[in-house]
């Protein structure tokens, strides 16, 4: 999705709570470009919008100085070319819409309020004014060249014989001047009436009438002389002598063909999407008003479901805004060839998408029809000679089960497409009732993940790697941990992908990696051996633009020697998009920085990369050393992962190492290192250095075989 246009911002707000709660939203997105001014009245508001240019006002409906449709109508007075949203209960969602109607782009209900709706809200009035105003301005220049263009003019006698046309209306009736004169006004100008095609009377005869004087008509549609038919508005009035006696009439015509098809044009821009020619948000809204209103007289059910594309950011990362456009026509023209003539297809924004099935006998028949659309969207898109591949996640609720109006019906079918996200990607998902909660606990770790590091509660945790042979610290890995005000400890899987759902892993990442570094260089500077410290990279981290150089930078900041450092990637981090994956590798490798295979055998597994990349070291997954055998599957890829590795000078750490039979399968098998609670769970730096003063290695574990009983821990081992 694109980023948000909105730079500045006015919230007129007279609730403080409120009010830092949306200032809070911004700054968790990370938006530091956009300067948000609050006010706290509608006076206040106006006199600074008379002093300066904003991009969105953000505006309560119910302030203490102006309420309801008296503070639209201010603020549109104030600001009548910037875009409105307004903000109002739960209780005035009447009030919201009729908001719309008097100019404003859309409404935010306060107790529904969350981050990604606050700024997909902005981001889309923002997008929207734009579009009005290209239209004004098309519609402008219309309007100016249909008054250059001069009128038709026609004469009869009181007969209603033709007695004169000028040039236009020639050109408007087909009939040169010279071959009309004479001929009846009825043939020459045949008049239809544009609603029921019934011919119009003859309007000069009712203007020779004393009592009507001068007659108008404004729906009529003029067939000339080839058959070819020309919407007009016409008018015609008496031409009276010097002694007040009717000599004929005179009318004006003039063609508005034009102008009534711009006018249907801003009418359908005004409800559809510019791009997809899909309707748009307000249309869509309508539109399921009247859908739940008929299935509720007929007692059937109303399905939404709400789309969102996958891999769309790397199209229009890779090959630019241009082929991301068509490729969103694309994926629309195939949507809407997967659904119903009475259903309707609409376009949200950026890459989501909004379907409303209407009328639906049973829920099979949201499923039928999302399974349609994951296969068609799932198809090749040849776009400009490129071969394109997307998928799309799916999120559907139900009506009156989910939801029993449009507001409830979109967000709760927006909750199920996350949830299908999160289970893989290219499938649907039904909306559950207790999705409601887990979206709810997501947003609440989301939002004090924004806080987490300005209030100092992160730490990082470090576990040491041991080398089997001689015992010693071969090297440390720094875990990050977060230790909540009121939550607690909270566990990394509870919030790292929620940190990188919403792009906060690229900044934390950042400062794991800079703390990492400072306490290396804090143990090297005192002279102690702790190896490589190992630092975790995830997927969206590696592809952020500036990771490559900010490593560099903090290497350099840090005074940390590059080969202390040890970065570890997962082997799907690897396979994605291989060609930019190797320069960045052969760059930290020349530098110094070593790179190691994280969770090896849970992925690709391929011998291809392992040998296309500069790798230094493969840490076997602990799913397979817990369930280690010396005869059985997971053994054999124990052995045969050593076995690879050792053929391409590699070194190998079996991870998760928490018994001595463990320990000792690695180490029969030639394993080189071993990471793992047997040796030592994870702590502080502070409570690390005195172990790495000592230098104490582990001692050297026993042989074992099968036919001897495990042996049991020995604690005298642990660090």
């Amino acid at each position: 999705m694109s980023p948000n246009p909105a730079k500045r911002l006015l919230l007129v707000e007279d609730n403080r709570g409120d009010a830092r709660l949306l200032c809070e939203m911004l700054d968790e997105q990370g938006a530091h470009d956009t300067r948000l001014t609050h006010v706290e009245s509608m006076e206040d508001a106006e006199a600074y919008l008379a002093a300066h240019a904003v991009d969105v006002v953000l505006l309560d409906l119910n302030l203490t100085d102006a309420c309801g449709l008296e503070a639209v109508q201010r603020a549109r007075a104030a600001a009548p070319h910037t875009p409105l949203v307004v903000l109002t209960g739960q209780e005035d969602a009447a009030l919201a819409v009729q908001s719309l109607q008097m100019g404003a782009q859309d409404y935010l209900i306060k107790g529904q309020l969350e981050t990604r709706g606050l700024l997909r809200a902005l981001r889309y009035a923002v997008e929207r004014k734009h579009l009005e105003e290209a239209l004004f301005i098309e519609k402008e220049r219309a309007q100016v060249t249909l008054d250059c263009i001069g009128d038709a003019v026609a004469c009869t006698d009181v007969a209603g014989n033709v007695t004169f046309l000028n040039r236009v209306a020639e050109r408007l009736t087909g009939w040169s001047c010279a071959e009309a004169t004479g001929q009846p006004g009825a043939d020459v100008l045949r008049i239809l009436d544009g609603t029921t095609r019934h011919v119009v009377p003859n309007i000069a005869d009712d203007a020779l009438d004393p009592a009507t004087a001068v007659h108008q008509s404004s729906n009529c549609v003029l067939v000339r002389r080839d058959g070819f038919e020309v919407q007009i508005e016409e008018s015609a009035a008496p031409i009276h002598d010097r002694s007040g006696g009717l000599t004929g009439t005179v009318l004006v015509f003039r063609d508005v063909g034009a102008s009534r098809a711009l006018a249907t044009q801003l009418d359908h821009c005004a409800k559809h999407d510019f791009l997809t020619g899909l309707p748009n948000r307000m249309l869509l809204m309508d539109r399921i008003h009247q859908a739940v209103a008929l299935a509720s007289r007929h007692r059937k059910s109303v399905a939404v479901l709400f789309l969102d594309l996958d891999g769309f950011k790397h199209v229009n990362d890779s090959l630019g805004h241009a082929v991301g456009d068509k490729l969103l026509q694309s994926v629309a023209s195939r949507l809407n060839e997967c659904v119903r003539g009475s259903d309707t297809v609409s376009r949200q924004g950026g890459d989501e998408f909004v379907v409303l099935l209407s009328e639906v006998e049973q829920a099979e028949d949201a499923t039928s029809t999302a399974k349609r659309m994951l296969k068609a969207v799932a198809e090749p898109h040849v776009i400009d000679g490129h071969v394109l591949h997307v998928a799309t996640s799916i999120g559907v609720s139900v009506y009156p089960d989910d939801g029993t109006d449009a507001d409830a019906l979109i967000r709760n079918a927006d909750t199920a497409m996350y949830q299908a996200k999160e289970s893989g990607r290219h499938r649907y998902q039904f909306f559950r009732p207790s999705m409601d909660v887990r979206a709810s606990a997501r947003q609440s770790v989301e939002q004090s993940l924004h806080h987490a590091m300005e209030r100092r509660e992160f730490a990082l945790h470090y576990q040491p790697k041991i080398d089997i042979l001689t015992g010693r610290i071969s090297g440390v890995e720094a875990l990050l941990r977060w230790t909540h005000p009121s939550r607690g400890v909270v566990a990394p899987a509870q919030f790292i992908q929620v940190a990188e759902a919403c792009g906060l892993i690229v900044p934390i990442g950042n400062w794991v990696l800079r703390a990492a570094c400072d306490q290396a260089r804090q143990w090297a500077d005192a002279g102690l051996s702790f190896g490589t410290m190992a630092v975790n990279v995830s997927a969206v981290e590696f592809r952020d633009k500036g990771f490559l150089q900010g490593v560099l930078s903090i290497l350099v900041q840090s005074g940390l020697a590059p080969m202390r450092l040890e970065l570890e990637l997962t082997e799907g981090v690897l396979m994605q998009r291989a060609d930019c994956t190797g320069r960045i590798l052969q760059t930290l490798r020349a530098s110094g920085v070593r790179v190691a295979v994280d969770n090896f055998g849970t992925g690709y597994s391929s011998l291809d990369y392992l040998r296309k990349f500069p790798v230094d070291t493969l840490k076997i997954d602990q799913s397979f050393v817990h369930q280690t055998q010396l005869a059985g599957d997971d053994a054999t890829i124990v052995s045969t992962a050593i076995n690879m590795a050792r053929g391409l000078h590699l070194r190998v750490v079996g991870e998760g190492v928490e018994t001595l039979q463990e320990l000792e399968l690695l180490r029969l098998h030639g394993c080189d290192e071993a990471q793992g609670y047997y040796f030592a769970h994870p702590v502080s730096g502070s409570d690390l250095t005195p172990t790495l003063e000592r230098e104490v290695p582990v001692p050297v574990v026993k042989a074992w075989s099968p036919s001897s009983a495990p042996a049991p821990l020995d604690h005298s081992v642990r660090l």
